[in-house]
């Protein structure tokens, strides 16, 4: 077998890089995410280091991480508790796109973009990073902080009604027509419908049928699962992060504990990967001519995704500061807000690097500020009461 040397030399160069990063970044106490985005541009296209060779893997390895991220954080949760918020953040939700998808689509009319560029950036701004916020929430260690769950009920949601927009904006943007965007749309909500009500019903099998007291053996099994439930959600459009969270709710007790600690290393060196890709697929010099722009419209979303964090987070009776913590967790865009650009950006050559600086101010921003949110305290402090209300910072 031929050895790829200039493969393997990039990727040991990259991991030690990350390496060196990630201790930098937990030195100061710091989620390591936006030193790796740093570097991920740093070694893309136009970067001062490209990696050639390197290329297919990030890519690649970077949809295992999401798939990975979100398989971890169902993990931490159960089903039917999950359910009950999901229902109890319906208002949540459409608080989450009036307020959110708004301003993009105020943008793209302000900039004299046609009505698929309006929907496109509408939708770029609406989506928060579920990848990137899943990574967050472990890395800050607040799992199992209260305001936790309406953050996930709004991510997965957010997931979801991707599964609604997506075909609509492929086929239009293909110029298909509308019965073909009604069709993608029906089969996407069809088949979210059928995992979640299959996840509900029967997900106690789940467990029974991937458990084994071998380790390696519950990882394959575990992660080959995963991997197929993902693929299925993909193929109609109804999101791998979806699909890979209910894979990770409908495990519990010691499979699912024993699933998170021999899963832990995998994930940690794919979603590593996932924010490094992020990086490597822009180009710094398309940043610059959209950078006003894009830091404009990342001010007004910052605000709003805070308002509609704190909004959702308080449905669940949560104090302010956990509210707080809550909004600017959903800060951070990422891979949906890329994907959706790329159906639409040959059409419009100004969207695609509009859209690009803007995931790539608040994929740095979004992590900072949460950061920030948990150790600042909000006024005069709270009494002991409250404090325990709103969870461990």
């Amino acid at each position: 077998m031929h050895t790829p040397v200039a493969l393997l030399l990039e990727l040991g160069v990259i991991l030690a890089a990350l390496s060196v990063l990630g201790t930098l970044a937990r030195r100061f106490t710091l989620s390591p995410i936006p030193l790796y985005l740093l570097a991920g541009l740093a070694i893309g296209e136009g970067g001062i280091a490209p990696v050639p060779a390197a290329g297919g893997f990030v890519e690649t390895g970077a949809t295992i991480g999401v798939v990975l991220l979100l398989l971890a954080l169902g993990l931490e949760f159960s089903l039917p508790e999950f359910a009950v918020g999901m229902r109890r953040h319906v208002p949540s939700a459409l608080a989450d796109v009036a307020m959110n998808a708004t301003p993009g689509a105020v943008a793209g009319w302000l900039l004299g973009l046609d009505g698929i560029g309006i929907l496109a950036l509408a939708g770029a701004t609406y989506i928060s990073s579920s990848g990137i916020i899943a990574r967050l929430l472990a890395d800050l260690r607040r799992l199992g902080n209260r305001e936790t769950p309406a953050v996930l009920s709004v991510l997965v949601m957010e997931d979801c009604a991707m599964a609604l927009y997506l075909p609509v904006l492929a086929v239009l943007a293909s110029g298909g027509q509308w019965w073909q965007a009604v069709l993608g749309v029906l089969a996407a909500v069809g088949a979210v419908l059928a995992a979640f009500t299959v996840s509900y019903r029967w997900g106690h099998h789940v467990g029974r049928l991937v458990s084994h007291p071998d380790a390696e053996q519950l990882m394959l099994r575990v992660l080959g699962l995963t991997l197929i439930v993902a693929a299925l959600a993909e193929l109609v459009h109804a999101s791998a992060a979806v699909g890979a969270f209910l894979v990770g709710l409908t495990l519990t007790g010691e499979t699912a504990t024993r699933t998170r600690d021999v899963l832990s290393p995998l994930r940690d060196l794919f979603a590593a990967v996932f924010f490094l890709a992020i990086g490597l697929s822009i180009d710094p010099g398309d940043l610059l001519p959209a950078l006003p722009t894009a830091l404009a419209l990342a001010a007004v979303t910052i605000v709003t995704k805070v308002v509609t964090g704190r909004f959702a987070a308080s449905r669940d009776g949560v104090g302010r500061r956990g509210q707080l913590r809550a909004g600017t967790a959903l800060i951070a865009r990422g891979e949906f807000s890329l994907v959706i650009v790329g159906l639409v950006g040959t059409m419009h050559d100004s969207l695609g690097p509009l859209v690009t600086a803007y995931v790539f101010i608040l994929a740095i921003a979004g992590p900072v500020l949460t950061r920030l949110a948990g150790a600042v305290p909000l006024g005069r402090r709270q009494p002991p009461v409250a404090d325990a209300q709103d969870g461990a910072a």
